[in-house]
């Protein structure tokens, strides 16, 4: 499943709506998402999957690319 995670570059910054990112991750589960990236400096807002539709709508953006992580 293709999980959409919104997330701040620094654990220290406050969310801020224009400051937000995506990345899009591959997992099992929520929690599998968020555990693959403990290890990086994001400050995680929000994650959610992505199904039919809506992952078909993602797909057509030219940022879409699903990080491969270990």
């Amino acid at each position: 499943m293709i999980f959409k995670v919104y997330f701040q570059e620094s654990i220290k910054q406050v969310p801020v709506r224009e400051k937000t990112q995506t990345i899009y991750v591959e997992g099992e589960s929520e929690r599998e998402v968020r555990l693959k990236l403990k290890n990086e400096p994001y400050n995680i807002e929000f994650v959610t999957a992505l199904e039919g539709a809506f992952l078909e709508y993602e797909k057509q953006n030219e940022d879409f690319k699903v990080l491969e992580i270990g």
